[in-house]
């Protein structure tokens, strides 16, 4: 948080980004490259995309405005810090796509209207999960911390019902979130949870497998990776394409 570890602006794949003070800083983790690899949004991408995209938990947008630039007709970009948004709209504009990133502040898909369905629907969870009690010191918390994983449990039950015919319901997760208990909130959800790729890095000395898990309707989770897990980048775009 402190100033000097914030600048205005930062580099990624690439490209350059505005940052704002209380947003998560793409620069500091690599979470954001991670999440653009396992979707296969990273240059080149190898088909171009199509249809409706939302990114629940945007920060600087990064991942939605490379989802628009790279074919998506209509970007939606939401998040619970308002300042995020206001981040997002800065780079739409930076690389062109305002037109096609529409932002939201909203807690995951409160504030989206009630009839709005999507090609693909992707959230790089907070998947550190605290106590049910524990209340943010700071705006920034959120992009890590969910206290007794009461975001997890309102995703997972309700991401599924905002597809359209034949879209996808995507979760970034980690290792150092609680899987197991994931699970559990699926089955209670009457969801099934599948790992479409995995993606391994060291971090501080220890190894970090971060998972893309796609949510489907249904009466359990599997529990095991489905034959998909292990190879990154997998999808080329939108369910259909």
């Amino acid at each position: 948080m402190r100033a000097e570890h914030r600048p205005g602006q930062f580099s990624l794949r690439g490209r350059e980004w505005d940052l704002l003070d209380t947003v998560f800083a793409p620069l500091h983790a690599g979470t954001t490259e991670i999440v653009m690899d396992l979707l296969g949004l990273s240059d080149p991408v190898p088909h171009p995309w199509r249809g409706s995209f939302l990114e629940v938990g945007c920060g600087t947008g990064v991942v939605a405005v490379t989802a628009a630039l790279a074919g998506c007709e209509q970007v939606v970009a939401c998040d619970i810090n308002a300042e995020a948004v206001t981040n997002t709209v800065l780079n739409a504009r930076r690389h062109g796509v305002a037109d096609r990133v529409l932002t939201v502040h909203s807690d995951l898909f409160e504030a989206l209207p009630a009839g709005q369905h999507f090609d693909t629907i992707v959230w790089s969870s907070p998947y550190v999960r605290a106590p049910e009690d524990y209340r943010f010191v700071t705006p920034l918390e959120r992009a890590y911390v969910d206290p007794g994983y009461e975001a997890h449990r309102r995703y997972v039950d309700e991401a599924p019902r905002r597809l359209t015919d034949g879209g996808r319901a995507l979760l970034h997760f980690s290792s150092r979130g609680d899987m197991d208990g994931l699970h559990r909130l699926a089955e209670e959800a009457g969801r099934r949870l599948s790992v479409l790729a995995t993606h391994a890095v060291v971090d501080r000395g220890d190894v970090v497998e971060h998972f893309l898990v796609e949510i489907r309707s249904g009466e359990r989770s599997s529990a095991g990776h489905d034959s998909a897990a292990g190879r990154v980048g997998l999808l080329a775009g939108p369910a259909g394409q």
